[in-house]
């Protein structure tokens, strides 16, 4: 049964606690990482989705990585509060040796071509800017002492169980980066869109002891967030008309059209 079916699957089986997750082809070893990283957290008390513990929680299957885990009991999207907690205990951690460095820019290429909706011009401000941000990302050594981040650490990727417990999911973004990349993902929720209210985001930092937004790189990271979002936005609806005039929104959001932030309209992109 699809759980859900975006760049990667995630099917239920029938009967079973387990998830599988079918990867997309050329990714055997960013999914098998993911493994690893699940592993890694349970050994140092920080929760997270767990492998299936088959004898076989690895395969390739027609070139596509096919990871199998077990289901996570009932819950809800992690509050900010929660969030920042769990990110707290994983930003202490130490580094295991086989993360690597975050890339911020990975497959925004390949979402910019394609965006067949968009006008030329609109695609070619965007490969544009984002020669300007990989320009900027690699002039400044931006945030704290790096370590382990999550990388994609937005409330449907850290949950809360019935049982009380925050847990990690969607490893395949983790790496070895700034803390303040997991912390731009909640930050832009308000300071970007409105998502949250003030007193939401004040719960986030104070939980987490820092304020990303008072940093003097968050600027960059929080660009980078958006064009990221964008970007997505901009792929999905080469494929599915339905998403073109959110993609053209976004778009138009980036290039000034539609006035200073907090921007409206934002919406999810199934």
């Amino acid at each position: 049964m699809p759980i859900k079916v975006a760049e990667n699957g995630i099917y239920k089986v029938a009967d079973v606690p387990v998830v599988v997750r079918v990867a997309r082809a050329g990714q055997t070893e960013a999914a098998s990482r993911e493994l690893d990283v699940a592993r890694w957290l349970q050994s140092n008390c920080v929760a997270a989705v767990e492998p299936a513990g088959s004898r076989a929680d690895f395969v390739v299957v027609d070139g596509r990585p096919v990871t199998f885990w077990r289901e996570v009991a009932a819950h809800r999207p992690g509050t900010e509060q929660e969030i920042a907690t769990a990110l707290r205990a994983l930003h202490q951690l130490p580094a295991p040796d086989f993360l690597r460095e975050v890339d911020p820019f990975v497959r925004l290429d390949e979402r910019i071509d394609a965006a067949t909706t968009l006008a030329p011009e609109d695609r070619q401000w965007l490969r544009d800017r984002l020669a300007s941000l990989r320009a900027e990302w690699g002039e400044q050594a931006p945030g704290q002492g790096w370590g382990p981040i999550h990388g994609d650490a937005w409330a449907g990727n850290v949950v809360t169980t019935t049982s009380g417990v925050t847990t990690f999911l969607d490893l395949e973004r983790a790496s070895i980066g700034p803390p303040e990349w997991d912390l731009t993902s909640t930050a832009i929720k308000h300071t970007s869109f409105g998502w949250i209210t003030e007193r939401q985001y004040e719960s986030f930092w104070r939980a987490y002891g820092y304020d990303v937004t008072t940093w003097s790189g968050f600027t960059l990271v929080r660009d980078i967030r958006e064009f990221r979002m964008t970007s997505i936005a901009v792929q999905a609806a080469g494929s599915k008309p339905e998403h073109a005039a959110q993609a053209q929104h976004r778009v138009n959001c980036l290039r000034g059209r539609f006035g200073p932030r907090p921007w409206t309209g934002w919406e999810p992109i199934p």
